[in-house]
Protein backbone atom coordinates (compact mmCIF):
# COMPACT_ATOMS: atom_id res chain seq x y z
CA UNK A 1 0.00 0.00 0.00
CA UNK A 2 1.37 3.44 -1.06
CA UNK A 3 1.71 5.90 2.21
CA UNK A 4 -0.87 8.93 2.24
CA UNK A 5 0.30 11.97 0.98
CA UNK A 6 0.62 13.08 5.68
CA UNK A 7 2.82 9.94 6.03
CA UNK A 8 4.90 10.95 3.09
CA UNK A 9 5.53 14.22 4.68
CA UNK A 10 6.17 12.99 7.60
CA UNK A 11 9.14 10.23 6.65
CA UNK A 12 10.85 13.73 4.36
CA UNK A 13 10.69 15.60 7.62
CA UNK A 14 11.89 13.07 9.78
CA UNK A 15 14.90 13.06 7.78
CA UNK A 16 15.46 16.60 7.60
CA UNK A 17 14.77 17.40 11.55
CA UNK A 18 17.42 14.44 12.10
CA UNK A 19 20.13 16.31 10.24
CA UNK A 20 19.38 19.63 10.95
CA UNK A 21 17.69 19.59 14.46
CA UNK A 22 14.66 21.20 15.40
CA UNK A 23 14.60 24.99 16.11
CA UNK A 24 17.50 25.45 12.72
CA UNK A 25 14.48 23.67 10.79
CA UNK A 26 12.23 26.25 9.44
CA UNK A 27 9.48 26.02 7.59
CA UNK A 28 11.21 27.16 4.45
CA UNK A 29 13.72 24.40 4.52
CA UNK A 30 11.00 21.84 5.26
CA UNK A 31 9.10 22.94 2.01
CA UNK A 32 12.28 23.46 -0.45
CA UNK A 33 13.38 19.63 1.02
CA UNK A 34 10.37 17.58 1.17
CA UNK A 35 8.98 19.41 -1.80
CA UNK A 36 5.44 19.77 0.16
CA UNK A 37 4.00 23.33 -0.09
CA UNK A 38 3.49 25.09 3.26
CA UNK A 39 -0.14 25.01 2.42
CA UNK A 40 -0.02 21.46 1.88
CA UNK A 41 1.80 21.28 5.23
CA UNK A 42 -0.32 23.20 7.16
CA UNK A 43 -3.19 21.27 5.89
CA UNK A 44 -1.56 18.40 7.42
CA UNK A 45 0.01 19.97 10.59
CA UNK A 46 -1.49 22.89 12.51
CA UNK A 47 2.01 23.98 13.87
CA UNK A 48 5.55 22.96 13.33
CA UNK A 49 5.21 20.97 16.55
CA UNK A 50 2.88 19.01 15.81
CA UNK A 51 4.75 18.20 12.76
CA UNK A 52 7.64 17.41 14.99
CA UNK A 53 5.25 15.06 17.43
CA UNK A 54 4.54 13.23 14.22
CA UNK A 55 8.10 12.78 13.55
CA UNK A 56 9.07 11.92 16.62
CA UNK A 57 6.23 9.07 16.87
CA UNK A 58 7.40 7.30 13.56
CA UNK A 59 11.12 7.92 14.17
CA UNK A 60 10.07 5.78 17.81
CA UNK A 61 8.03 3.26 15.82
CA UNK A 62 11.10 2.51 13.45
CA UNK A 63 13.82 2.73 16.09
CA UNK A 64 12.17 0.36 18.50
CA UNK A 65 11.09 -2.44 16.04
CA UNK A 66 14.47 -2.23 14.66
CA UNK A 67 16.13 -2.60 17.87
CA UNK A 68 13.70 -5.43 19.05
CA UNK A 69 14.23 -6.85 15.68
CA UNK A 70 17.87 -6.94 15.44
CA UNK A 71 18.44 -8.18 19.11
CA UNK A 72 15.85 -11.03 18.46
CA UNK A 73 17.52 -11.97 15.21
CA UNK A 74 21.42 -11.82 17.47
CA UNK A 75 20.62 -13.73 20.28
CA UNK A 76 18.07 -16.60 21.21
CA UNK A 77 17.72 -15.95 25.07
CA UNK A 78 16.49 -12.61 27.09
CA UNK A 79 20.10 -12.72 28.63
CA UNK A 80 21.88 -12.66 25.41
CA UNK A 81 19.16 -10.40 24.26
CA UNK A 82 20.20 -7.77 26.51
CA UNK A 83 23.77 -8.29 25.54
CA UNK A 84 22.85 -8.07 21.81
CA UNK A 85 21.65 -4.46 21.91
CA UNK A 86 24.58 -3.04 22.08
CA UNK A 87 25.79 -5.11 18.81
CA UNK A 88 22.68 -3.67 17.30
CA UNK A 89 24.04 -0.28 18.75
CA UNK A 90 27.20 -0.53 16.68
CA UNK A 91 25.42 -1.02 13.35
CA UNK A 92 23.82 1.81 14.11
CA UNK A 93 26.76 3.71 14.81
CA UNK A 94 28.37 2.81 11.59
CA UNK A 95 25.89 3.85 9.45
CA UNK A 96 26.39 7.07 7.25
CA UNK A 97 23.55 9.20 8.54
CA UNK A 98 24.34 8.38 12.44
CA UNK A 99 23.93 11.51 13.83
CA UNK A 100 22.94 10.49 17.55
CA UNK A 101 19.46 9.86 19.02
CA UNK A 102 16.79 12.20 17.89
CA UNK A 103 14.83 11.81 21.26
CA UNK A 104 17.45 13.07 23.32
CA UNK A 105 18.02 16.31 20.81
CA UNK A 106 14.09 16.83 20.55
CA UNK A 107 14.71 16.96 24.83
CA UNK A 108 17.73 19.28 24.43
CA UNK A 109 15.70 21.50 21.91
CA UNK A 110 12.45 21.53 24.10
CA UNK A 111 13.63 21.21 27.73
CA UNK A 112 10.52 22.02 29.55
CA UNK A 113 9.57 18.99 31.03
CA UNK A 114 5.77 19.41 30.26
CA UNK A 115 5.95 20.26 26.60
CA UNK A 116 4.71 18.13 24.48
CA UNK A 117 7.68 17.16 22.66
CA UNK A 118 9.81 16.54 25.80
CA UNK A 119 7.06 14.22 26.98
CA UNK A 120 7.23 12.45 23.54
CA UNK A 121 11.23 12.08 23.78
CA UNK A 122 10.57 10.89 27.80
CA UNK A 123 8.02 8.35 26.46
CA UNK A 124 10.33 6.71 23.90
CA UNK A 125 13.13 5.74 26.50
CA UNK A 126 10.32 4.81 28.79
CA UNK A 127 9.05 2.14 26.43
CA UNK A 128 12.60 0.88 26.07
CA UNK A 129 13.05 0.50 29.77
CA UNK A 130 10.29 -1.51 29.95
CA UNK A 131 11.01 -3.74 27.22
CA UNK A 132 14.90 -4.04 28.67
CA UNK A 133 13.28 -4.88 31.88
CA UNK A 134 10.75 -7.77 30.42
CA UNK A 135 13.54 -9.02 29.19
CA UNK A 136 15.81 -8.59 32.76
CA UNK A 137 12.88 -10.61 34.25
CA UNK A 138 12.62 -13.62 31.45
CA UNK A 139 16.05 -13.74 31.69
CA UNK A 140 15.98 -14.64 35.36
CA UNK A 141 18.16 -11.48 36.33
CA UNK A 142 17.47 -9.78 39.96
CA UNK A 143 16.40 -6.53 40.46
CA UNK A 144 15.43 -6.56 36.70
CA UNK A 145 14.04 -3.18 36.95
CA UNK A 146 17.20 -1.37 38.43
CA UNK A 147 19.32 -3.50 35.96
CA UNK A 148 17.52 -1.78 32.93
CA UNK A 149 17.75 1.56 34.14
CA UNK A 150 21.77 0.81 34.25
CA UNK A 151 21.95 -0.97 30.90
CA UNK A 152 19.76 1.99 29.62
CA UNK A 153 22.25 3.97 30.99
CA UNK A 154 25.17 2.47 29.23
CA UNK A 155 22.90 2.86 26.05
CA UNK A 156 22.55 6.49 26.11
CA UNK A 157 26.21 7.14 27.23
CA UNK A 158 27.27 4.68 23.95
CA UNK A 159 25.07 6.63 21.92
CA UNK A 160 26.21 9.99 23.21
CA UNK A 161 29.96 9.13 23.00
CA UNK A 162 29.65 7.55 19.48
CA UNK A 163 27.87 11.09 18.36
CA UNK A 164 30.60 13.29 19.75
CA UNK A 165 33.29 10.19 18.16
CA UNK A 166 34.81 10.69 21.39
CA UNK A 167 36.04 6.83 21.50
CA UNK A 168 36.53 4.13 18.73
CA UNK A 169 34.48 1.80 19.82
CA UNK A 170 31.79 3.16 22.61
CA UNK A 171 29.26 0.48 21.69
CA UNK A 172 31.76 -2.15 22.48
CA UNK A 173 32.89 -0.55 25.84
CA UNK A 174 29.51 -0.46 27.05
CA UNK A 175 28.55 -4.01 25.91
CA UNK A 176 31.76 -5.01 28.28
CA UNK A 177 30.13 -2.81 31.30
CA UNK A 178 26.56 -4.40 30.23
CA UNK A 179 27.89 -8.20 30.70
CA UNK A 180 29.45 -7.30 34.02
CA UNK A 181 26.68 -5.87 35.07
CA UNK A 182 24.06 -8.87 33.95
CA UNK A 183 26.59 -11.24 35.92
CA UNK A 184 26.24 -9.69 38.65
CA UNK A 185 22.54 -9.76 38.49
CA UNK A 186 22.81 -13.74 37.23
Amino acid sequence: MRPSKRDELVQKALKVFYRNGFHATGMDMLVAETGVSKTSMYNHFRTKEDLILAVLRLRDENFRNWLYRRMEERADTPRDQLIAMFDALEEWFEEPGFRGCMFIKASAEYQNADHAIHIQSAEHKRMLQVHVGELARKAGLENPDVLARQLLLLKEGAIVTAHLQHTQAPAQDAKAAAIALIELAD
